[in-house]
């Protein structure tokens, strides 16, 4: 059919690599799930291997080509092991996705040094480590996709933004600086921005039902967000579709944002 061609040509990600950090659980798991049934070969980094196992698992239990690098996203020395490590699976990826994140919130009277650096180096340093890694090689082979996992505490801040938002806020100009390097190069560099997404990330939300039911009355549509609500978003900006959106923020957040 047409349909099918045309589809295909706009979204289809057959034969392309990509490699997604956090794609273990939560907002990553749900963004590496849709890039490999929509045909990218992907490779996940994350911590704990029991979870990356499992999840590789399950996608290639579906027919999808996965596979996982238990990595330490905390240290430059590990992250530039882990990328080394995931360009060796498949091949040299030509879709890097940010999904990996630490979202520690003392009060900002309460911020130690200690807790300023970490996150910072796995929300704003791994991600400019990685780009600096596959960014290059994604620009001189003329095609080249990188999504970054933003936060509303890089618009505005609220419950303790502290390290986090600033890192997030960072992390939205990194894409832009990227966009700017690498787009006359084929290479688009984009943000999704979440509303409140129910995972791991966001557990002590996650336990107070008044706050959940707040969260969700703030939207537009009337509900929180889930995972699997960022897969339509990723594959766009993963694939061909997506080629003249650059340097972007998109929010994937319910109208949470402008309600």
């Amino acid at each position: 059919m047409i349909s099918q061609g045309y589809l295909s040509e706009l979204f289809s990600l057959d034969g392309r690599v990509a490699v997604v950090t956090g794609g273990s659980s939560g907002i990553g798991r749900a963004i590496a799930g849709a890039l490999a049934r929509a045909g990218a070969s992907v490779v996940i980094l994350a911590r704990k291997k029991s979870e990356l196992a499992a999840t590789v698992d399950e996608l290639a239990a579906d027919g999808c080509r996965a596979a996982w690098v238990s990595a330490d996203l905390s240290t430059r020395d590990g992250v530039r092991a882990a990328a080394e490590q995931a360009a060796e699976v498949f091949g040299e990826p030509d879709i890097l996705v940010n999904s990996a994140g630490i979202n520690l919130r003392p009060p900002m009277g309460e911020l130690s040094e200690e807790t300023w650096d970490a996150t910072m180096a796995v929300n704003l340093e791994a991600p400019y480590l990685l780009g600096r890694r596959f960014g290059p090689g994604m620009a001189e082979r003329g095609f080249g996709r990188i999504i970054h996992i933003s936060s509303q505490q890089a618009h505005r801040a609220f419950v303790q933004s502290g390290a986090y938002g600033v890192s997030k806020g960072a992390l939205e100009s990194l894409a832009r600086s990227q966009a700017e390097a690498w787009s006359p190069h084929g290479v688009t560099c984009n943000t999704l921005v979440p509303g409140f997404v129910m995972t791991p990330l966001n557990a002590r939300l996650s336990t107070d039902p008044e706050k959940v039911a707040a969260l969700a009355a703030r939207t537009m549509v009337g509900r929180n967000g889930l995972a699997e609500d960022f897969a339509g978003a990723a594959v766009f900006l993963a694939g061909r579709a997506s080629g003249y959106v650059t340097g972007q923020a998109i929010f994937v957040d319910g109208g949470f944002s402008v309600h």
